[in-house]
């Protein structure tokens, strides 16, 4: 009786955020479109948005587009439209009201019934480059974690750690580093139980019932890194496809080694700050001896792990084919290309088969991303991200309203509703938007478009912004008495200066720092 009654008052808080954001809709189409739309739309070439070939106005680059005579009135229309479109699929892939596979769809059919974009540009839209890319890259997760190929690499690097302080040191950023190539999220999965078994065997030796500071040390210390360490690459997550797919679509594509060029500096000075930090923070605490040697352990878990396998040395050479061609042919295959390449061939040597990718990858989250993609060009194309950005910059005081100070302001308003909402839709809501707002102030678009998929990274706090937060919360039971070794709190107490860490070190160590001694092309 009473998981009846836990279930219908769960449909009755989704049902009642589902009629809000259909309430909110409503109430966005039915007012008058804002003064300031309209006379946006009637502009003569406004700074900030790319008019086509013959168009002097956005009213007449969206004719255009359309092909068909619109009024201003009409056109501004259609921009306020695509602002709802944008605030109601945040709020509805943030609430989870409805699956995110429906509100994937609910984009495209209401892209499709207030004729936004033309019909093909609509598909190609769903079609983009960025979402063969996560398609890609969530299968080939799948390939390493099948063969194994995950638990070997990890466990190859947690052998040779030695003390709590080299792991701290020396093991979270180097797990940074790699959650910036290969999947986080399956990188923790199997570090999880790993570290709990470790965790475990280490209190037992010591004659230590429980040492939870030890607990949150290594399991809210893979977490961390691995959130922070997303900035690394193209490849390390959704969120840096959507904002590759954007920067493309603003037409200033990004490369995956100009990508790493401003990454991997971040990563490698973040990781190892916030290792320093859980080790001051906890180390006292922690029961076992300064001289526990976790190598021991740890290579006990590695020597079953057994020799090489003909499947993982297969899978290895792929990820190497696939990481080279994004390396060295970005710019001519894109990012989707070479993903798609290795996945024809992890299939072709049946490293994975069909049903796999049906069974495993998340289709509704490849969905959220095309569906990210189509909104990014609907705000674009309207003047929707344009008249958006030129309102909040209006309400920024004039000294962050242009330079780096605008770069920091839009960091951190992506690292903080990246706590609340997972991190690909945070890109998606506002990467066109921050974009947008860097065309009006003259910044370059990559230090914008970085410092927005880079803060996406940033959640830290609550267990709801980040499958690894989530994963690690999961898993974290402790194998002997049962309890859970992390905690809610835990998350908050040392999460959140975590993420203040994080956006610190954005700002002072990239953005007022080495970014300005590279070259922005």
């Amino acid at each position: 009786m009473q998981r009846n009654t836990e279930g219908s008052t769960h449909r009755e808080i989704k049902f009642g955020l589902l009629a809000a954001a259909v309430l909110f809709f409503v109430v966005v189409i039915v007012t008058p479109v804002p003064r300031s739309l309209l006379e946006l739309v009637q502009e003569q070439n406004p700074v900030g948005y790319e008019l086509q070939n013959g168009a002097a106005t956005i009213t007449e680059s969206v004719s255009s587009i359309l092909g068909q005579e619109l009024t201003p009135e009409q056109a501004a229309f259609k921009a306020k439209v695509m602002l709802a479109i944008l605030f109601a699929a945040a709020f509805l892939w943030a609430t989870e009201a409805i699956p995110l596979g429906a509100t994937d769809l609910l984009v495209g059919s209401l892209l499709y019934l207030f004729f936004i974009l033309p019909f093909d540009e609509i598909s190609r839209a769903y079609m983009k480059d960025a979402v063969f890319f996560i398609f890609g890259i969530l299968t080939i997760a799948v390939g390493v974690t099948k063969c194994g190929l995950d638990r070997r690499i990890s466990l190859l690097f947690l052998s040779r750690i030695k003390t709590i302080r080299s792991f701290c040191f020396v093991f979270l950023p180097i797990l940074a580093v790699l959650a910036g190539f290969l999947s986080e999220h399956a990188l923790i999965a199997i570090l999880v139980p790993v570290l709990m078994r470790i965790y475990r065997a280490i209190c037992d030796y010591y004659g230590i019932k429980k040492d939870r500071a030890l607990a949150v040390l290594l399991l809210l210390g893979i977490s961390f890194a691995a959130n922070q360490g997303g900035p690394g690459s193209p490849a390390a997550g959704g969120r840096n496809a959507v904002m590759v797919g954007y920067l493309r679509d603003f037409g200033k594509p990004i490369g995956f080694l100009d990508w790493m060029k401003y990454a991997l500096p971040y990563v490698m000075v973040v990781s190892l700050i916030i290792g320093a930090f859980l080790y001051c923070v906890l180390r006292r605490r922690i029961k076992i001896p300064r001289t526990a040697r976790f190598s021991d352990f740890m290579k006990r878990e590695a020597a079953g792990i057994g020799r090489i396998t003909r499947q993982e040395t297969l899978m290895l050479a792929i990820l190497l084919v696939v990481l080279a061609l994004w390396i060295t042919s970005s710019n001519r295959f894109g990012l989707g290309g070479p993903c798609i390449f290795g996945l024809v061939l992890m299939l072709i040597f049946r490293i994975i088969s069909w049903k796999d990718i049906q069974t495993h990858v998340r289709f509704d989250v490849v969905g959220l991303y095309a569906a990210a993609c189509a909104m990014g060009v609907g705000l674009k194309a309207t003047g929707a991200a344009l008249w958006l950005a030129r309102a909040l910059i209006g309400l920024f005081p004039p000294a962050v309203q242009e330079g780096s100070l605008l770069v920091i302001t839009v960091s951190l308003f992506s690292g903080t509703l990246t706590n609340f909402m997972s991190d690909g839709a945070t890109v998606a809501a506002i990467g066109p938007i921050a974009l947008s707002m860097a065309r009006v102030a003259g910044l370059h678009l990559w230090k914008v478009g970085l410092a927005c998929a880079f803060s996406s990274s940033f959640a830290n706090a609550l267990i709801v912004g980040t499958p690894n937060n989530a994963i690690v919360y999961t898993g974290a039971v402790d194998p002997g008495t049962g309890e859970k070794a992390v905690t809610l709190k835990d998350f908050l107490i040392y999460g959140i200066p975590v993420t203040v860490i994080a956006l610190v070190v954005l700002w002072f160590v990239a953005i007022l720092g080495y970014w300005r001694l590279l070259p922005w092309h």
